[in-house]
């Protein structure tokens, strides 16, 4: 079982595949809220590409667009113009249910607040979107305990959220955004609950899944974590202002 699903070509000689799309393909993406006497305008004219394995960092102030963004990427509301591509899927027109269907398929999402249930153990917290996959009993139980080891916590996946601290919480919450290996982890403000010290460790994790293959997508305000990612896009007012590498530099 393999947890970071490559893209690689045919071999034996047989023609590679086409690159593979984008995870993220923005155009001209705007977002309009009528509230009747007048309209806001959240996004102004979006123009944004992740690519597979990417590691990048959404940052700007407050009002600037962050959370509309974020609402999109993942699925949970649609632009009001423009195309959105999550991995080569056209989602801009999608209905509630459909948006459902590619969000399960295509998104893990980390939040801010751990969204665990805390009257089931963590173990099925993380078993949950493997249930509603369909994945048989088998699978589930591999699966499930790999993940745990891979976040450092399978001496704990049999507790209760309320019995582990807040760090051990989101790993939990991450190894739950693995289980059906989905194209992009969308973090909203990870590690915003958390002490210096945990947060530290849970940009740590990320790091090692970005240097396994995995696409990330981190929503932060922290200056710090977002220098922690290897490209860093800025939102003013609706517009991206800056996008670039992190510099390396000392």
């Amino acid at each position: 079982m393999n947890l970071f699903v490559g893209r690689n070509g045919k071999k034996n000689g047989q023609a590679a595949p086409s690159s593979p799309p984008p995870i993220i393909d923005m155009r001209g993406l705007r977002k309009v809220y009528d509230t009747g006497a007048i309209q806001v305008e959240a996004l102004r004219g979006i123009e944004l590409v992740v690519q597979p394995r990417e590691f990048v960092a959404i940052v700007g102030p407050s009002g600037s667009g962050k959370s509309t963004l974020l609402n999109i990427v993942g699925c949970l509301d649609v632009p009001s113009e423009g195309s959105y591509r999550l991995d080569g899927e056209e989602v801009a027109e999608l209905d509630l249910d459909e948006l459902a269907d590619i969000r399960n398929r295509k998104v893990g999402f980390v939040f801010q607040s751990f969204n665990l249930l805390p009257q089931i153990t963590a173990y099925e917290n993380v078993e949950m979107p493997l249930l509603f996959k369909g994945a048989g009993a088998r699978e589930r139980r591999e699966r499930v305990g790999w993940l745990f080891e891979q976040v450092g916590l399978a001496d704990r996946m049999r507790h209760k959220p309320t019995e582990l601290s807040g760090g051990q919480m989101q790993r939990v919450a991450i190894a739950r955004a693995l289980a059906c290996e989905p194209a992009l982890i969308l973090a909203d403000e990870p590690t915003g609950n958390l002490d210096t010290s945990s947060g530290q460790d849970i940009m740590s994790l990320f790091e090692q899944l970005a240097e396994k293959g995995h696409t990330l997508v981190l929503i932060t305000h922290d200056a710090a974590l977002a220098r922690r990612t290897r490209r860093i896009v800025r939102l003013q007012d609706g517009l991206i202002v800056e996008d670039g590498p992190v510099s390396r530099a000392a």
